[in-house]
């Protein structure tokens, strides 16, 4: 009974010393990108989402690709929020800045209520290559409430993420976001 406890013993230390020297994890935010307009503010509130996402990355591990038909997803380098809602949020804040309006809201906030314009945006793609780049395809449609009017287009983008860490891929990331929100406040603006 004794040598039964004592080897019980053992291999829990080992479990909790193994446990102990894993890789702590790191978590990651997205970021708006996009400076002030220089031109004026414009007039109308608008909801931005919801924003869909492919189920490969629909999670809280980041997914990067390290083949042509492999991803690798790693448990120790995370998003700090869901994915669909931070990119929901940078484009909201990145097209707060670029039309110059604080009526920029994300959906479904009670805010959003009140938008005259309605964003949704459909990753289609976004790719991740650690030291190389971040890329995302999406399609996005803005309507009118008032009347219905649509405009829709697609965004295809690379940004270079050239060192090797996660910071500089996340960061590419936020910019190719701010591309993605520069198509869209285009057709918010246009007549």
């Amino acid at each position: 009974m004794k040598k039964k406890a004592a080897l019980l013993f053992f291999f829990s230390l080992i479990v909790l010393l193994w446990g102990c020297s894993a890789a702590p994890s790191r978590f990651y935010t997205l970021s708006a990108t996009a400076r002030a307009s220089p031109g004026g503010t414009f007039p109308y509130a608008v909801s931005v989402g919801p924003v869909t996402i492919p189920p490969a990355v629909d999670r809280p591990q980041i997914v990067s690709r390290i083949g042509p038909n492999q991803v690798r997803i790693d448990e120790f380098n995370r998003w700090a929020s869901p994915l669909k809602a931070d990119i929901a949020r940078i484009v909201a804040e990145n097209l707060s800045g670029q039309l110059g309006s604080a009526r920029v809201t994300t959906f479904p906030q009670a805010a959003a209520d009140e938008a005259a314009y309605r964003v949704t945006i459909d990753v289609l793609s976004l790719e991740s290559v650690p030291g190389k780049s971040a890329a995302i395809d999406a399609l996005w449609t803005v309507r009118r409430i008032e009347d219905g009017r649509v405009r829709s287009g697609r965004t295809s983008w690379k940004e270079p993420a050239v060192d090797p860490g996660y910071d500089a891929l996340v960061a590419a990331h936020s910019r190719a976001l701010e591309r993605l929100s520069e198509d869209i406040a285009q057709a918010l603006i246009a007549p």
